[in-house]
């Protein structure tokens, strides 16, 4: 088939058109809180029901990619998110389980500030504050132990109350086991 420079040109605009309909998102909606006020933003939608306040999740975060240029790591953030919407539609905190086990890169983004120096990595590990206010709202980070060996990053280098297994698919297996779903994205 015979693609003309008008047809290139056709496919070439539709796809810009597409790209920016798709960047121009309307944020002025989202709030954080009411368990994280710093992060998890997540905005009401119209026509949802609230959930009753002994509604229970147990559910897990898969997170392989480590943050961006000194941000907050978006899969830890969204775990976070998942908690605040469901408090803010009415399901109690403490009927919320959160697991997020961390693999690949992300690993980096779990190292305590002496792991973090340790590594000769840039700047500074710009997850760890949300890392800490979620460990101690009960939210379990579980690192991956075989992209740990890989990484060379040892349990002592983690950052507090940060746990580790045998490796994600171990830790993902264990959480099913315990009745925890798993985020599909």
């Amino acid at each position: 088939m015979k693609v003309t420079a008008l047809k290139l040109g056709l496919m070439s605009a539709a796809a810009a058109l597409l790209a920016t309909a798709v960047s121009a998102q309307d944020m002025s909606a989202f709030r954080t809180g009411p368990v994280f006020e710093d992060f998890g933003p997540h905005a009401p939608v119209e026509g949802v029901e609230t959930f009753a306040t002994d509604t229970e999740f147990a559910h897990s975060f898969d997170v392989a990619e480590p943050a961006k240029d000194g941000g907050r790591n978006r899969g830890f953030e969204s775990a976070a998110r998942f908690i605040n919407m469901h408090v803010a539609h009415g399901v109690a905190e403490e009927n919320i389980r959160v697991a997020v086990v961390v693999h690949g890169k992300a690993v980096h983004d779990l190292l305590s500030a002496e792991g973090w120096a340790a590594h000769d990595l840039e700047g500074e590990n710009g997850s760890a504050a949300m890392v800490r206010a979620m460990l101690d709202h009960g939210v379990r980070f579980i690192v991956c132990g075989q992209s740990a060996a890989a990484y060379g990053v040892t349990k002592d280098e983690l950052t507090e109350g940060v746990e580790m297994d045998l490796s994600a698919m171990t830790a993902h297996a264990k959480l099913q086991q315990r009745g925890y779903t798993v985020n599909p994205f």
